[in-house]
């Protein structure tokens, strides 16, 4: 999604960034672990399909994408970033959202608009710390804040989405609900998603073991009350000056 090429987020406790082609060598070093690629259910790619990969999610209009470093280590006089902020050491994860139309299993239920969430936190020594749900609250923080010019994107530029909801305006349009799919053993993320209001869908994981959790209220008071609760301060959307 080009909406974010050029926003980064700042928090007091992480630092979102528009996901960058100096970013992927890190992000291919995280994507060889078979725990994340099985919790990602991911394949592991080449470099250069890396590469190709980090293309798509930052021009294809369903998918919105930032990564996850550690908060800045200084504030410059400008309020922007310097270039050590999301060096590759301070790099820690991404958290993406994947945009689509549902309009039932039979295609005859009335189309909404599903945004499907993915976190990780790629190692170890930086989960049980806080970061997932600090860049969780901080991402809902801004797609609820930025919904109607999200969705605009994705109703103009994504066929299928167009087909659908051409009609409407940035104002009209609305997520029917958040989703995330997480493995029934994974009782950490859904300890996590459930304590900020997702709830599970249907009384049992699916097939393969997998839980579908949905949020409904995507109130901005609400989440704003969220992320201060959390302890999460200085929430501020700066410019991502570094250009590809």
């Amino acid at each position: 999604m080009l909406l974010n090429e050029s926003t980064a987020i700042s928090t007091s406790k992480v630092l979102l960034v528009p996901y960058s082609k100096w970013h992927v060598p890190r992000y291919h070093e995280w994507m060889k672990d078979e725990e994340i690629q099985q919790a990602t259910a991911s394949e592991p790619l080449t470099l250069e399909e890396e590469y190709a990969m980090e293309q798509s999610w930052r021009n294809d209009p369903d998918k919105l994408t930032f990564i996850v470093c550690l908060p800045p280590l200084q504030k410059e006089a400008d309020g922007s970033l310097s270039e050590e902020d999301d060096s590759p050491a301070r790099m820690i994860g991404d958290i993406n959202l994947f945009l689509r139309v549902d309009d039932g299993e039979d295609g005859t239920s009335s189309p909404q608009i599903i945004g499907e969430i993915g976190l990780m936190i790629a190692e170890k020594k930086d989960q049980r710390k806080g970061f997932g749900k600090a860049a969780l609250l901080t991402f809902l923080r801004y797609v609820v804040g930025h919904e109607g010019e999200v969705l605009e994107e994705f109703v103009r530029r994504d066929e299928g989405a167009r087909k659908a909801f051409g009609g409407g305006s940035a104002f009209e349009l609305r997520f029917s609900a958040l989703s995330v799919k997480i493995g029934e053993k994974n009782e950490r993320s859904l300890a996590l998603f459930e304590g900020i209001k997702f709830v599970k869908v249907g009384q049992e994981p699916n097939y393969f073991g997998v839980w579908e959790l949905r949020r409904m209220d995507l109130n901005l008071g609400d989440v704003v009350r969220e992320l201060e609760g959390a302890g999460i301060e200085g929430y501020r959307e700066v410019a991502y000056g570094r250009k590809e």
